[in-house]
């Protein structure tokens, strides 16, 4: 009989070496304890686990004042050339794996199909009470972004639903980081939380890879026509959702909350404009549309820019070309969208 080989511990190196604690969540009390271990100071230690579930476990322990929160985002797009691959596998490193292996587009698709399980696993455990209300929300966001509009509407889940009704449903799943929630301002200025209506939003999901197999949940991947339509940029308008979808995660990983603006004029037609996104930049706002390759006009971005030319700063619009200045607006490619820190100026 062939021997065991033995196990080696592996060495710590003092002020080199960093412990992790998996799921911490599980655990409580080794959250609590691992105040000791810090205050040791030899090694250093990060705790991973699911945000809701984090929050949920903490009876009848002290949470270390040592604990620093450091939220996590999918993992950022890189490479210039792989951009529409990223936006159809998204950023959670199990669709990530498994699509690394072979570049497969259904492995990949299944292993998001897992994560969709979880959020809804998630939903019933933690959304004890309203939980139905928050499966009727996060069903709906396919179905809602590809609107002409995009913001949620209530009446399409139900059509006495009020927003009173739903607003922990829409609370829960943005603390739980599973959509990115963009708020209507009603007066853009520099401060543009003054003014969001908190009850118009649209509900971007935080992963734009999950948005797409969200949409095609109930069929097969093979019966899946948007991959396709995304790799060869044949996007029609209900699909434009996707890149628009990908922008609201690159601005938020950067740092940005996500306001839009809408104004409608049922008299006055001309006065009807809608925004995708607006940033601060120093003491001025910046609109960002979000176009595709052949569009013909930005009528709500000249619109906006006469409105509020006092408050404007640089306008652009993000679309699948190249670099161009024209007119005072900077066309860029969609995935410039990264560059738009919250912290450094572009």
């Amino acid at each position: 009989m062939p021997s065991c080989p033995s196990f080696t511990p592996p060495y710590l190196h003092k002020r080199d070496s960093l412990i992790v604690f998996d799921e911490v969540q599980q655990f409580p009390r080794a959250r609590q304890l691992i105040k000791y271990l810090v205050v040791d100071s030899r090694y250093d230690f990060l705790e991973t686990g699911s945000l809701i579930r984090r929050k949920k476990n903490t009876k009848n322990i002290i949470i270390s004042s040592e604990e620093e929160h450091i939220e996590m985002f999918p993992l950022d797009f890189k490479v210039m050339n792989d951009f529409r691959q990223y936006v159809l596998v998204g950023g959670l490193p199990q669709s990530v794996l498994a699509y690394r292996d072979g570049k497969n587009f259904a492995a990949s698709d299944e292993a998001k199909r897992r994560v969709l399980r979880l959020y809804r696993d998630d939903i019933a455990k933690f959304a004890r009470g309203y939980e139905e209300k928050v499966f009727a929300v996060f069903d709906g966001i396919p179905g809602q972004l590809s609107k002409k509009d995009e913001k949620y509407t209530l009446s399409s889940i139900n059509k006495n639903a009020r927003f009173r009704t739903y607003e922990d449903s829409f609370l829960w799943l943005n603390e739980a980081m599973v959509v990115n929630a963009c708020f209507n301002t009603t007066d853009p200025g520099v401060g543009l939380a003054l003014s969001a209506d908190h009850a118009t939003q649209k509900c971007y999901m935080a992963d734009t890879g999950l948005l797409v197999t969200l949409a095609f949940m109930d069929t097969p991947f093979t019966d899946n026509e948007l991959y396709r339509a995304v790799l060869f940029d044949r996007l029609d308008i209900n699909e434009g959702m996707i890149m628009e979808n990908i922008v609201a995660h690159m601005l938020r990983r950067n740092g940005h909350r996500l306001y839009f603006y809408s104004r409608s004029d049922n008299l006055h037609r001309e006065n009807h404009m809608e925004i995708d996104f607006l940033i601060t930049e120093g003491k001025k706002i910046s609109p960002i549309e979000v176009k595709s390759g052949n569009y013909r006009s930005h009528s709500s971005l000249d619109k906006f820019r006469r409105w509020f030319r006092g408050k404007i700063g640089t306008p652009y619009i993000l679309y699948p070309k190249d670099v161009m200045e024209r007119d005072g607006i900077w066309h860029l490619p969609l995935y410039m969208g990264m560059l738009f820190s919250n912290f450094v100026s572009l």
